[in-house]
């Protein structure tokens, strides 16, 4: 009989096709059904099959083609061609997938009441009627497989019914029909469970018992209906037999509108079951307009949970409890205060303690749902740990449900590799290795280790199938003009009990910020330290502006620099260098324009790394304007959104004007005094610092008992360079120079410019032969200077060198002395043109000292 073998077949080219698991338990994710052309190959162990099948087909056909045998030809035509008629006519039974087939009722007829050749060439030709009449033609090569399994288990059937052994014992026909029923069972489904076990690489006995047992009964049945077919045959004629097939046919019909209609009733409520479980998804995305998280948080979850439920080889009731659990497990989060939920920080005790009753409320909410499977206590439980240090009822191991330990380790891992108010996602396997710490602590050791397999494929299949779906909570509706009742009305008259004390605190707030504002102008114009002033600054806002960070960015050329910042994140502010029209204080420099209420965490998006993130949700900044147009920008942050109001914005408005020029002051004042000591060139200190650092050096000599040297050094040549090459040239070998003699001296010594092309080195602890060998290697910088620049020898360096406290006791003495040697090296060299500077003949190794 072959259409039990098509069921098996089709069944296992469906499971090739889709390569979907097990069968009680629908794919979290299911792929695409492909073509039929799609189809892989079959393997080699699969066509060796179908061709041993084949060969024996071929063989009881052809034995049964050459030994025909037809007592009655126009009965058996007629048996033949209802029987090829109700080939492709299947039953559909309610509660099993695969169809009833009719074939093998007429294949136990042909056993009572036809010959074998009869029997057989009838089950071929009702096999190849079915096969050319589904949907959907079976391959070439399993047609063939089908016809012969048929073939065989008609000879079978028909061979055992009329052995000689049989006859032997005289055994009654109901006794032998029902062995030639099972032999027919078996021969029939036993080898297309082989084809089947052979195409999904499974077990022949698993194949059988899940696909083939549910059809005994049926054949059982289908025996005794054979039975009396043969009975009323004999007695009433074949005619009449044939004429009972119109009955039959009503009677088929009316079972198939009863199947048809339950399996409306069963399509009736498969739908009122997705609907229910949408209605899970609608809620779950209202928890998470909610709870500010990802939006594909849950999704996630539901996703990992399912898998890990397939490979744990959780129960129906299970899956389902577990996968309405994993959508709704933070219900209970509409109780606990919103500003609780979204806090961009660590909890306090009394805020955690409010967290904490999430799972209960959770819980309580969904036992009013009357779940047909266990969702409330996989709620209530999911914050358990497996140590038994979780919350609420301090549940361990074991008697944690199954669901809820799922739940709770793949809730962690996702809240690891998100991104939260407080800190940025972790990569995934970084989250991987925090949770397999928490292993027999927090979480069950299995539960781990199945994530720990799987977690890389689970999350391809999540970034694969997640919908991101984002409810519109920021869009602003245009239309409506106020609500029904009406708006709160400003200028109402208050009662009389609330209307003195509404005045009052008015009255008062008014007079505040008008103190504070008459401060903050009477110290800005206090002091011009900028340090200073800008702490003062900050001080005076905290008091009528609440915020969390206060930063003042001051413009230079195309970046804003942080000059003063406070508060949260002030590392992170501290650290960048925003380009002017990036980020939200270089758009309001850009600009000249105030924003109120902007995102902070775009003040670093330029640097494009994820690890530099802001914990702060609103911000206000204006620009700083000074005479030469805006100076800076000043930006107070908050960690609430929209946390910064019109009032806010137009204090910080009023007081601008006078910030920015009190900075602009302050910094113009601070380059003063810089110049004062800085030689505006070379950005050396000049004299007058030098004699500064000179004399505190000589009292520092003196304390410590140590030896200093002075250096006077000279640039001869200088004045040819300005003429030949003009006087920018001459200013770039200026800074050459000074360059090099920094990089030649160590971290404490100290290089000034005198003026002009004349430059001073103090040499802390030197001794005369370091200083000898300073010297030389200051000449060298100069020579490789020109070089450098010039590609020629134009330049050279007359030096001087004093040392304390031989050549002198004071900073006047040493400068004299060491100068006039640095002039005496230049009278020789020029009443000696061809003479070498002396210092080229002094020994190196002393040159180390100064390294």
């Amino acid at each position: 009989m072959s259409a039990s073998a098509q069921n098996v077949t089709a069944a296992a080219e469906d499971r090739l096709e889709t390569r979907s698991t097990t069968a009680d338990s629908e794919p979290a994710v299911p792929e695409p059904r492909l073509p039929k052309s799609g189809l892989a190959p079959l393997s080699a162990d699969v066509l060796r099959w179908i061709r041993a099948m084949a060969v024996l087909g071929a063989l009881v056909l052809g034995y049964a083609i050459f030994n025909w045998d037809s007592p009655d030809l126009l009965k058996y035509l007629a048996f033949l061609s209802v029987a090829v008629f109700s080939s492709g006519v299947p039953i559909d039974v309610p509660g099993v997938s695969q169809p009833l087939p009719l074939t093998f009722l007429f294949v136990l007829f042909g056993t009572l009441e036809l010959t074998r050749p009869e029997t057989v060439i009838m089950a071929a030709l009702m096999t190849l009627a079915r096969c050319l009449s589904t949907a959907e033609r079976t391959r070439p090569a399993l047609t063939v497989f089908h016809i012969s399994v048929a073939t065989l288990a008609a000879a079978v059937s028909h061979g055992v019914y009329h052995a000689a052994f049989l006859e032997s014992y005289q055994l009654d026909h109901s006794v032998r029909l029902a062995v030639s029923t099972a032999a027919l069972f078996l021969a029939d489904t036993v080898p297309a469970s082989m084809l089947a076990g052979r195409m999904e690489e499974s077990s022949l006995i698993e194949v059988w018992r899940s696909r083939h047992m549910w059809l005994l009964p049926y054949y059982a049945g289908g025996a005794a209906v054979a039975q009396v077919a043969s009975i009323a045959n004999r007695y009433v004629g074949w005619q009449t037999v044939l004429v009972t097939g119109p009955v039959m046919y009503l009677i088929y019909r009316s079972c198939r509108l009863y199947v048809e209609r339950l399996a409306e009733q069963k399509k009736h409520a498969e739908d009122m079951s997705a609907l229910h479980l949408r209605t899970i998804e609608a809620l779950a995305l209202a928890i998470e307009a909610k709870d500010h998280t990802t939006h594909d948080h849950i999704q996630r979850v539901q996703i990992y949970a399912m898998e890990l439920a397939k490979v744990l080889k959780l129960s129906k009731h299970e899956t389902d409890a577990l996968r309405a659990a994993a959508l709704l497990h933070d219900i209970g989060k509409l109780a606990v205060p919103e500003h609780i939920i979204s806090k961009p920080g660590r909890l306090t005790p009394e805020e955690f303690e409010k967290m904490k009753i999430h799972p209960v409320v959770g819980a309580e909410i969904l036992e009013r749902v009357k779940f047909p499977y266990p969702v409330a206590p996989i709620v209530r439980a999911h914050h358990e740990k497996w140590d038994g240090t979780g919350y609420p009822a301090g549940m361990r191991g074991e008697a944690i449900p199954i669901g809820a330990r799922i739940i709770a380790a793949v809730d962690c891992l996702d809240a690891l590799a998100s991104d939260r108010q407080y800190r940025r996602a972790m990569p995934l396997d970084e989250a991987m290795k925090i949770v397999t710490g928490e292993s027999g602590k927090a979480f069950d050791p299995r539960i781990v280790e199945l994530l720990t397999k799987h977690h890389a494929e689970w999350e391809r299949m999540a970034q694969e199938s997640v919908r991101i779906v984002k409810l519109s909570t920021d869009v602003k509706v245009k239309r409506g003009d106020a609500p029904a009742a009406g708006f709160e009305s400003s200028d109402a008259k208050p009662s009389q009990a609330s209307s003195p004390n509404d005045f009052l605190t008015s009255i008062a707030a008014a007079r505040q910020e008008v103190q504070a504002l008459f401060e903050i102008s009477q110290d800005l114009g206090n002091s011009l330290s900028l340090d200073e002033t800008l702490s003062v600054l900050a001080v005076r806002l905290r008091k009528i502006i609440p915020h969390h960070s206060l930063a003042i960015w001051v413009r230079r050329e195309t970046v804003l620099v942080p000059e003063y910042v406070t508060g949260e994140d002030y590392r992170l502010f501290a650290s960048l260098e925003i380009p002017i029209g990036t980020g939200l204080s270089g758009w309001v420099a850009h600009m000249s324009k105030p924003i109120v209420n902007g995102n902070p965490s775009v003040e670093p998006a330029y640097l494009n790394d994820p690890n530099k993130t802001s914990v702060l949700r609103s911000a206000v900044s204006v620009p700083l304007e000074g005479i030469n147009g805006v100076t800076g920008v000043l930006s107070l942050y908050h960690m609430d959104r929209d946390a910064f109001t019109k009032d806010h914005l137009r204090v910080l408005l009023g007081i601008s004007p006078k910030i920015g020029m009190s900075i602009e002051n302050a910094l113009r004042f601070r380059q003063v005094e810089s110049s004062a000591t800085t030689d505006f060139l070379t950005t050396l200190p000049n004299a007058r610092s030098l004699f500064l650092q000179l004399d505190s050096e000589i009292s520092r000599a003196k304390r410590a008992n140590q030896s200093l040297a002075v250096l006077v050094a000279d640039l001869d040549g200088f004045k040819q360079i300005n003429d030949r090459f003009g006087h920018l040239e001459g200013n770039k070998v200026l800074r050459a120079v000074a360059a090099g003699l920094k990089e030649e001296c160590r971290e404490y010594d100290y290089v000034a410019r005198m003026g002009g092309d004349e430059f001073v080195v103090l040499l802390p602890g030197a001794r005369a032969s370091d200083a000898e060998a300073a010297a030389r290697r200051f000449c060298d910088v100069v020579t490789r200077t020109c070089q450098t620049l010039f590609s020629e020898k134009l330049l050279t360096a007359s030096v001087g060198v004093a040392n304390f406290p031989l050549d002198g006791s004071d900073a006047e003495e040493l400068l004299a002395e060491a100068d006039r040697r640095m002039y005496q090296e230049k009278r020789d060299r020029r009443e000696n043109p061809q003479r070498a500077n002396p210092y080229r003949k002094w020994e190196k190794p002393a040159a180390s000292v100064l390294q």
